[in-house]
């Protein structure tokens, strides 16, 4: 019911995960994952007309939920469990490669950079050429840096503030940063179901500066703020003195 409201609202994909991935997250087992997706995947298939993104680590869940109709992998291990590389690769899918550092029950423990936009960019380029020698085209790809997984709040905002330095490769970037703990720090610690000006802000900031898709909670009203920004880069300045 909740996709079918988000697709309403205007939502372009929808995005089936199984495993929680917050920091300080548990994992779970392949087979319970496997009993939380694809059902979901195999029934919202049949009914809505968006693509569906799989968001899962694991070679048998990216199988499966392929199997199932889903059309996008979205990892936020990029495809390094074993595996995963070669059942991406096989189902022909486009995947999405977002960037974390350490692992979601660890990733926020004293996260260090020298450069973040330098290093978040210099490991994605690694995973896109570790996704070219098992044969996966280039162009299939898109790039997540990683909001919130294993970034400090100042990360965050100088990965939001150089996002453009991210679009240089020429893949398209989705950025996931709605209602995050850094919006929350930034609005005085505001809990997650009051920080939709906060996101609406971050989403329309990482449109600006050159990201494709943007994964949020709150669809209709980001919807409504980036058809503004589209419209608004889309203006041809030499029509106007």
């Amino acid at each position: 019911a909740h996709a079918r409201a988000m697709v309403e609202e205007g939502a372009a994909i929808i995005d089936v995960g199984g495993e929680s991935t917050r920091p300080g997250a548990v994992a779970v087992s392949v087979q319970e994952e496997l009993d939380r997706v694809v059902p979901i995947i195999e029934t919202l298939a049949r009914e809505l007309s968006v693509p569906l993104s799989v968001d899962t680590s694991r070679p048998e869940v990216i199988t499966a939920a392929v199997a199932a109709g889903a059309g996008l992998i979205n990892d936020v291990r990029a495809l390094e469990a074993p595996g995963a590389l070669e059942a991406a690769a096989r189902t022909g899918m486009p995947i999405c490669l977002m960037h974390m550092r350490g692992q979601p029950a660890t990733m926020q423990d004293d996260p260090r950079y020298r450069d973040v936009v330098a290093e978040v960019k210099d490991y994605l380029l690694a995973r896109v050429a570790a996704c070219q020698q098992v044969g996966i085209d280039r162009r299939r790809l898109i790039l997540d840096p990683g909001f919130g997984f294993g970034k400090s709040l100042n990360h965050n905002l100088t990965l939001l503030r150089r996002l453009g330095e991210l679009t240089e490769p020429g893949l398209p970037l989705l950025v996931g940063i709605s209602r995050k703990s850094s919006i929350g720090a930034i609005l005085d610690g505001a809990p997650p179901d009051r920080r939709l000006y906060g996101s609406l802000a971050a989403a329309v900031i990482a449109a600006w500066q050159g990201a494709r898709i943007i994964r949020a909670h709150d669809v209709g009203p980001t919807v409504q703020a980036l058809a503004v920004v589209e419209r608004t880069l889309a203006v041809d300045q030499q029509s106007y003195p």
